[in-house]
Protein backbone atom coordinates (compact mmCIF):
# COMPACT_ATOMS: atom_id res chain seq x y z
CA UNK A 1 0.00 0.00 0.00
CA UNK A 2 1.48 2.95 -1.21
CA UNK A 3 0.94 6.77 0.50
CA UNK A 4 -1.82 7.56 -2.52
CA UNK A 5 -3.47 4.02 -1.77
CA UNK A 6 -3.21 4.92 2.19
CA UNK A 7 -5.07 8.86 1.26
CA UNK A 8 -8.11 6.88 -0.96
CA UNK A 9 -8.55 4.19 2.05
CA UNK A 10 -8.45 7.02 4.88
CA UNK A 11 -10.41 8.58 2.90
CA UNK A 12 -13.03 6.00 2.43
CA UNK A 13 -13.23 4.68 5.90
CA UNK A 14 -14.27 8.32 7.22
CA UNK A 15 -16.88 8.76 4.78
CA UNK A 16 -17.82 5.04 5.65
CA UNK A 17 -17.73 2.93 2.49
CA UNK A 18 -14.47 0.97 3.88
CA UNK A 19 -15.09 -0.87 7.75
CA UNK A 20 -12.93 0.18 9.83
CA UNK A 21 -12.20 -2.44 11.71
CA UNK A 22 -10.87 -4.43 8.39
CA UNK A 23 -8.83 -1.04 7.39
CA UNK A 24 -7.16 -1.36 11.02
CA UNK A 25 -6.18 -5.09 10.44
CA UNK A 26 -5.01 -4.29 7.30
CA UNK A 27 -3.00 -1.49 8.46
CA UNK A 28 -1.32 -4.00 11.68
CA UNK A 29 -0.67 -6.71 9.02
CA UNK A 30 1.46 -3.89 7.00
CA UNK A 31 3.24 -3.68 10.36
CA UNK A 32 2.08 -0.59 11.34
CA UNK A 33 1.97 -0.20 15.39
CA UNK A 34 -1.52 0.21 17.34
CA UNK A 35 -0.85 3.55 18.16
CA UNK A 36 -0.03 4.41 14.68
CA UNK A 37 -3.46 2.92 13.61
CA UNK A 38 -5.07 4.69 16.33
CA UNK A 39 -3.60 8.16 14.79
CA UNK A 40 -4.61 7.16 11.54
CA UNK A 41 -8.08 6.29 12.58
CA UNK A 42 -8.66 8.84 15.31
CA UNK A 43 -11.22 12.00 15.56
CA UNK A 44 -10.43 14.79 12.96
CA UNK A 45 -10.94 18.66 14.09
CA UNK A 46 -14.77 18.07 11.57
CA UNK A 47 -15.42 15.98 14.64
CA UNK A 48 -14.79 18.63 17.48
CA UNK A 49 -18.63 18.80 17.58
CA UNK A 50 -19.29 15.49 18.75
CA UNK A 51 -16.05 15.40 20.66
CA UNK A 52 -17.01 18.22 23.30
CA UNK A 53 -17.28 17.89 26.42
CA UNK A 54 -20.22 18.39 28.33
CA UNK A 55 -18.95 19.54 31.24
CA UNK A 56 -19.85 23.07 32.68
CA UNK A 57 -17.23 25.20 34.51
CA UNK A 58 -18.84 27.13 37.71
CA UNK A 59 -16.17 29.27 37.00
CA UNK A 60 -14.33 31.02 34.80
CA UNK A 61 -10.41 30.12 33.85
CA UNK A 62 -9.91 28.00 36.79
CA UNK A 63 -6.45 28.63 36.75
CA UNK A 64 -3.86 25.55 37.83
CA UNK A 65 -1.38 23.41 36.22
CA UNK A 66 -2.51 21.00 32.85
CA UNK A 67 -0.87 17.86 32.47
CA UNK A 68 -0.25 15.78 30.19
CA UNK A 69 1.46 12.14 30.49
CA UNK A 70 2.96 10.52 26.60
CA UNK A 71 3.89 7.26 26.78
CA UNK A 72 7.17 8.38 25.50
CA UNK A 73 9.23 11.41 25.71
CA UNK A 74 9.51 13.13 21.60
CA UNK A 75 12.35 12.42 20.38
CA UNK A 76 12.31 15.57 17.59
CA UNK A 77 10.36 18.66 17.20
CA UNK A 78 10.93 19.36 13.51
CA UNK A 79 7.14 18.07 12.63
CA UNK A 80 8.13 17.50 8.95
CA UNK A 81 10.33 14.87 10.47
CA UNK A 82 8.19 13.69 13.07
CA UNK A 83 7.15 9.76 13.14
CA UNK A 84 4.23 9.97 15.82
CA UNK A 85 1.77 11.71 17.76
CA UNK A 86 4.06 12.50 20.34
CA UNK A 87 7.03 14.59 18.20
CA UNK A 88 4.07 15.69 16.38
CA UNK A 89 2.23 16.97 19.31
CA UNK A 90 5.32 18.28 21.11
CA UNK A 91 6.11 20.79 18.02
CA UNK A 92 2.68 22.23 17.72
CA UNK A 93 3.81 24.09 21.01
CA UNK A 94 6.11 26.54 18.19
CA UNK A 95 5.37 25.65 15.01
CA UNK A 96 2.26 27.15 13.76
CA UNK A 97 0.83 26.52 10.08
CA UNK A 98 -0.95 29.16 7.75
CA UNK A 99 -3.97 27.62 8.64
CA UNK A 100 -6.08 26.11 11.81
CA UNK A 101 -9.24 24.85 12.66
CA UNK A 102 -11.58 26.11 15.09
CA UNK A 103 -13.77 24.10 17.27
CA UNK A 104 -16.36 23.56 14.47
CA UNK A 105 -14.05 22.50 12.39
CA UNK A 106 -14.00 25.62 10.14
CA UNK A 107 -10.54 26.63 8.67
CA UNK A 108 -9.07 29.80 10.10
CA UNK A 109 -6.54 31.96 9.49
CA UNK A 110 -3.27 31.81 11.98
CA UNK A 111 -0.06 32.89 10.34
CA UNK A 112 -2.36 34.33 7.35
CA UNK A 113 -4.53 37.75 6.82
CA UNK A 114 -7.54 36.10 5.70
CA UNK A 115 -8.48 32.72 4.01
CA UNK A 116 -8.31 32.61 0.57
CA UNK A 117 -11.49 32.61 -1.15
CA UNK A 118 -13.11 33.11 -4.69
CA UNK A 119 -14.57 36.18 -3.69
CA UNK A 120 -12.02 38.19 -2.10
CA UNK A 121 -9.53 37.20 -5.12
CA UNK A 122 -7.37 34.55 -2.97
CA UNK A 123 -8.49 31.85 -4.87
CA UNK A 124 -8.12 31.82 -8.63
CA UNK A 125 -11.27 30.72 -10.84
CA UNK A 126 -9.36 28.06 -12.29
CA UNK A 127 -8.83 26.16 -9.25
CA UNK A 128 -4.89 26.02 -10.55
CA UNK A 129 -3.56 28.66 -7.60
CA UNK A 130 -4.17 30.35 -4.49
CA UNK A 131 -2.94 33.67 -3.20
CA UNK A 132 -2.00 33.78 0.21
CA UNK A 133 -1.63 36.84 2.39
CA UNK A 134 0.21 36.78 5.48
CA UNK A 135 -0.15 38.20 8.41
CA UNK A 136 2.24 41.34 9.58
CA UNK A 137 4.02 41.48 12.87
CA UNK A 138 4.53 37.71 13.60
CA UNK A 139 8.22 37.19 14.64
CA UNK A 140 10.59 33.92 15.16
CA UNK A 141 11.68 33.76 18.03
CA UNK A 142 15.08 35.40 17.60
CA UNK A 143 12.80 38.21 16.84
CA UNK A 144 13.29 38.04 13.30
CA UNK A 145 9.75 38.82 10.77
CA UNK A 146 8.17 36.07 9.15
CA UNK A 147 8.06 36.72 5.59
CA UNK A 148 7.17 35.22 2.75
CA UNK A 149 10.18 33.60 2.26
CA UNK A 150 9.68 31.50 5.06
CA UNK A 151 6.56 29.96 3.17
CA UNK A 152 8.79 28.73 0.11
CA UNK A 153 11.92 27.50 2.23
CA UNK A 154 9.14 25.58 4.03
CA UNK A 155 7.83 24.10 0.70
CA UNK A 156 11.52 23.69 -0.90
CA UNK A 157 12.66 21.98 2.36
CA UNK A 158 9.54 19.21 2.65
CA UNK A 159 10.04 19.02 -0.99
CA UNK A 160 13.65 17.93 -0.99
CA UNK A 161 13.95 14.09 -1.64
CA UNK A 162 17.08 14.87 0.81
CA UNK A 163 14.97 15.83 3.94
CA UNK A 164 13.16 12.51 3.93
CA UNK A 165 10.11 15.08 5.36
CA UNK A 166 7.24 12.65 6.87
CA UNK A 167 5.25 15.77 5.70
CA UNK A 168 5.47 15.61 2.08
CA UNK A 169 2.58 14.23 1.28
CA UNK A 170 0.44 17.02 2.29
CA UNK A 171 2.31 18.91 -0.24
CA UNK A 172 2.19 16.56 -3.14
CA UNK A 173 -0.63 18.59 -5.12
CA UNK A 174 1.57 21.70 -4.97
CA UNK A 175 3.09 22.67 -8.56
CA UNK A 176 5.34 25.65 -7.13
CA UNK A 177 5.26 28.80 -4.41
CA UNK A 178 6.20 32.12 -5.51
CA UNK A 179 6.80 34.86 -3.59
CA UNK A 180 4.61 37.87 -4.95
CA UNK A 181 5.94 40.29 -2.19
CA UNK A 182 7.30 40.03 1.20
CA UNK A 183 4.08 39.03 2.89
CA UNK A 184 2.36 37.14 -0.13
CA UNK A 185 3.09 34.05 -1.75
CA UNK A 186 0.87 32.35 -4.62
CA UNK A 187 0.54 28.37 -4.58
CA UNK A 188 0.36 27.07 -7.55
CA UNK A 189 -1.63 23.69 -7.65
CA UNK A 190 -1.36 20.91 -9.98
CA UNK A 191 -4.42 20.33 -10.63
CA UNK A 192 -7.46 22.08 -9.90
Amino acid sequence: MDEWELAESLRRVREGSLDRRQFARTLLGLGLTAPMVVELLGPRPGHAQALRSVFTPTRRGGGGELKTLWWQAPTILNPHLATGAKDADASRIFYEGLVSFDPDGTIVPNLTAEIPTIENGGVARDGLSIMVKLKKGVQWHDGKPFTADDVVFTWEYVMDPATAATTSGAYRDIARIDKLDSHTVKIGYKNP
